[in-house]
């Protein structure tokens, strides 16, 4: 290595930390292919069977592996006899680790393996071994068929949430993703208040449920591990596989091209992936190992069951100065994850007197984890229902109460909000869904043997930007039309959201070509690390280091034609010059300091005899006056960017993008805002429910593409008819056996439980957020959707439910005449 190697990067990096606010160069880019609704780039891949996941592939030796789960809710395991069926036909090995196996799944982001050591059992259902065999079907009958003894505690596990509530303990508030906060006094001001509202609301453990099970193919590379694995976050899963198994990270590879879904049960390693890659070192052939759907629901994470609070005082007018949420939840014996219901209550509405204060009862159920919308979508049920409530209780429209308290700025933090459209949401949906239609009384409307009710909720969903780098690399490419491609890498996912679609829209439009002259490389460890999909923040975190990657070169470009950066403009395969700039004071320093380098590099060169390179000599003032000889941007000329890639080493230019949270975040409260309104009808004999249509709108920023956007927030909406209706994971309180442990018995809406879907996407441009000025959206439609629902069931029968998912039994009996 030279010394002008060792000093210069090899590739040029554009870092950008969210410090102040920044303009976006999508607002100036010539083809605006950003925020049009275009099919997705794997659609045909995906229909066609031709997109890979990561069961679907086949390494030559493969075996499979099935795991065997405990069968009791507490105690210890004393012996496995695995000799019989080692003896069946087509099975290898019954493979064990107490040690090294995981106990549970790990949460999202974390960089330590999750809980290992599986001798002592904490959740029925808990893998305490993996049976290996030539073929699935034969591994499945051997783990049916082994034996295990156990030292069975179940008659001391903690399986009821509810009874357990007394033995509540405080919260790890350091590794959660929300805190307890008090200011004034909240006890006081409710108890002084005109009016009062205090309410108990409980909502139960749900599952996320995702397409795909969980699956992982291992094998290994001498002392490489290779996984092909169905995981949300690469990145810190890597670093978790490495702890799990004593490795040095660069020797761990984790690919999910595809990911089918994940709603935050993928965010960190499960079990299967740990004892595939144990098994695969012990038997030196690949192992696959594929969760059953049982298995999936027993052993990976499931969204803690609640006991909410909601408190509120407010006077006569409806001006809230009181807002109390309390909340307990679950998780096993020494897990620190709470779910963090009141995230959005912080800032959703004003009150000087406010109080948010976590509890949580240890139990022997599955972990309980992140799922879609972790906090805000059960959360925002309690709030938003209290606050209907409240609206009746004060013969006030549920809009107007909402408006009243409308804060000038984040009541908690006393910072101002980068943009809150909370209000013009809730307006465009009443114009919309025809709120003033809405009968005032409930049990007014009956259409033949039903009863008709609409209601609404606000929705709310904090913005998040993370550390995540990207490469974008332009390289000539003969069968393309325009005779030049890019390249886009990154170790982000795709886990149905459309990120190879919205990264391509990006890396399109900032350099000037067709979406199809993009290649999207994405989900492979080796590729630069991003945040990964989860939290809302994978598109904004991911898409921002794309951008940054491709603005360098879009930097390093305009420098070699002689422009200025903000003058050059790629279009269609063209460079162009826009505008006219006058140099700054930093660019007069810079161009002087130029001049002194030429001079120390001529002098280098020569006590060295180091040839000078040529991104060197681009730096120097002679050759700036070159370019601009060469290039003559004159008279609207045009100049192909294939031509000009042509002249670089190896016919390509690279460059990298890195971008950080700052100071943003602290002195403003970002977020997405929308509103959810919902018919529903309700049978006047059985109390069969039916959701009749829903509208929701949602303000999110700029929006990268309408069509993914839209199906994003369909799909928020359709989690909320589940989560007001029917999604409830039940375990048996006697031995902790999940009960609903598939699709047919935990009930998730399909096709025939969903209406018409009406979704409205406001303009929007935050320049506090990211480059891009976008912000997550799927997840906001979640938060108050489910809310919405059961607002409209109040206005419909006059029956308030507080404890979800409101079922016909829960209405039978109390139905009006």
């Amino acid at each position: 290595m030279s010394l002008l190697d060792a000093v210069l990067p090899s590739e040029p990096t554009k870092k950008m930390t969210m410090d102040e606010p920044v303009e976006s160069l999508l607002s100036t880019t010539a083809s605006k292919l950003v925020g049009k609704p275009i099919n997705r780039v794997d659609g045909s891949l995906k229909v066609s069977g031709q997109a890979t996941y990561s069961a679907e592939f086949y390494i030559e030796g493969q075996v499979y592996g099935v795991l065997v789960g405990a069968t009791i809710a507490k105690g210890k395991v004393k012996h496995i006899d695995s000799r019989a069926v080692e003896a069946l036909p087509g099975i290898i090995k019954v493979v064990t680790d107490p040690k090294h196996f995981l106990r549970n799944a790990q949460q999202g982001g974390e960089k330590k393996a999750p809980t290992q050591g599986v001798a002592e059992i904490f959740y029925h259902g808990q893998p305490i071994a993996a049976v290996i065999a030539e073929t699935f079907e034969a591994a499945t009958e051997g783990a049916k068929a082994l034996k295990v003894t156990y030292q069975d505690e179940t008659e001391d596990a903690v399986i009821d949430f509810d009874s357990a509530l007394t033995d509540a303990h405080p919260v790890d508030e350091k590794k959660g993703s929300d805190k307890n906060h008090k200011q004034g006094n909240p006890e006081q001001g409710l108890k002084e208040s005109e009016v009062s509202f205090d309410q108990i609301y409980h909502t139960p453990s749900q599952s996320n449920s995702p397409m795909e099970p969980h699956a992982t193919l291992a094998y290994w590379e001498d002392e490489k591990l290779v996984l092909y694995t169905a995981n949300q976050m690469l990145s810190s899963c890597k670093q978790q596989v490495a702890d799990a198994l004593n490795l040095d990270p660069n020797n761990v590879q984790l690919i999910a091209r595809y990911v089918g879904g994940g709603f935050g049960s993928k965010l960190g390693i499960a079990p299967e992936s740990i004892a595939a890659a144990i098994s695969a070192k012990e038997l030196k052939r690949p192992v696959l190992i594929v969760m059953t759907r049982p298995q999936v629901m027993e052993t990976t994470i499931r969204r803690s069951d609640t006991r909410q609070r909601i408190g509120i005082g407010c006077d006569k007018e409806g001006v809230i100065n009181t807002f109390i949420h309390n909340t307990i939840t679950s998780n096993l014996p020494g897990e620190s994850f709470f779910e963090p219901t009141a995230l959005s209550t912080h800032y959703l509405y004003r009150g000087e007197n406010r109080q948010v204060d976590y509890q949580m009862v240890d139990v022997n159920k599955v972990l309980s984890g992140s799922m879609r919308a972790p906090g805000e979508a059960v959360g925002m049920i309690a709030v938003e229902c209290a606050m209907d409530e409240l609206a009746i209780q004060l013969d006030m429209d549920p809009i107007e109460l909402r408006r009243r308290n409308e804060p000038e700025q984040d009541p908690s933090q006393e910072i101002p909000f980068s943009t809150r459209q909370l209000i013009a949401c809730m307006e465009k949906g009443a114009e919309q869904f025809g709120w003033e239609k809405r009968n005032k009384m409930p049990a007014k409307c009956l259409e033949g043997d039903w009863w008709l009710g609409i209601g609404m909720a606000a929705s709310a969903r904090g913005n998040k930007l993370k550390l995540s780098e990207a490469r974008a690399t332009l390289q000539i490419d003969g069968s393309k039309t325009l005779g030049v491609k890019a390249i886009i890498e990154t170790d982000m996912t795709d886990i149905g959201t459309g990120s190879y679609t919205v990264f391509s829209q990006i890396a399109a439009d900032l350099l000037g070509l067709p979406v199809d002259h993009i290649e999207m490389k994405l989900g492979d460890t080796s590729l630069p690390p991003a945040v990964g999909s989860g939290g809302s923040m994978g598109a904004a975190s991911s898409g921002s280091s794309i951008y940054l990657a491709c603005q360098q070169l879009r930097e390093m470009l305009a420098d070699k034609v002689g422009l200025h950066s903000d003058t050059i403009q790629l279009n269609n395969g063209q460079i162009s010059k826009i505008g006219e700039q006058e140099a700054t004071v930093t660019e007069t320093i810079i161009e002087s300091g130029k001049n002194v380098a030429t001079e120390l590099v001529e002098k280098l060169a020569e006590k060295t005899s180091v040839a000078i390179p040529d991104s060197v000599l681009d730096l120097l003032p002679e050759e700036q006056k070159a370019k601009q000889n060469r290039y003559d941007f004159s008279r609207h000329k045009n100049y192909s960017l294939a031509d000009i890639i042509a002249q670089y080493d190896d016919q390509k230019l690279s460059a990298k993008g890195e971008i950080k949270p700052g100071k943003n975040e602290k002195t403003h409260r970002q977020s997405s805002f929308g509103a959810n309104f919902a018919e529903v009808a309700v049978h006047r004999v059985t109390g069969e429910i039916r959701v009749k249509r829903m509208t929701g709108v949602f303000a999110a920023g700029r929006i990268l593409n309408h069509k993914t956007a839209t199906s994003q927030c369909y799909g928020g909406m359709v989690f909320g008819i589940g989560s007001a209706l029917m999604e409830e994971v039940i375990h048996d309180k006697h031995d902790g056996r999940l009960c609903n442990h598939d699709l047919s018995e935990y009930h998730i809406p399909v096709n025939a439980d969903v209406p018409q879907l009406d979704v409205i996407l406001l303009e929007e441009d935050d320049r506090y957020t990211n480059p891009m000025h976008i912000k997550g959206i799927g997840e906001t439609a979640i938060s108050g959707a489910a809310a919405a629902i059961a607002n409209a069931i109040y206005n419909a029968v006059g029956i308030r439910v507080r404890d979800f998912p409101i079922t016909l039994d829960k209405l039978i009996d109390q139905l009006p005449d």
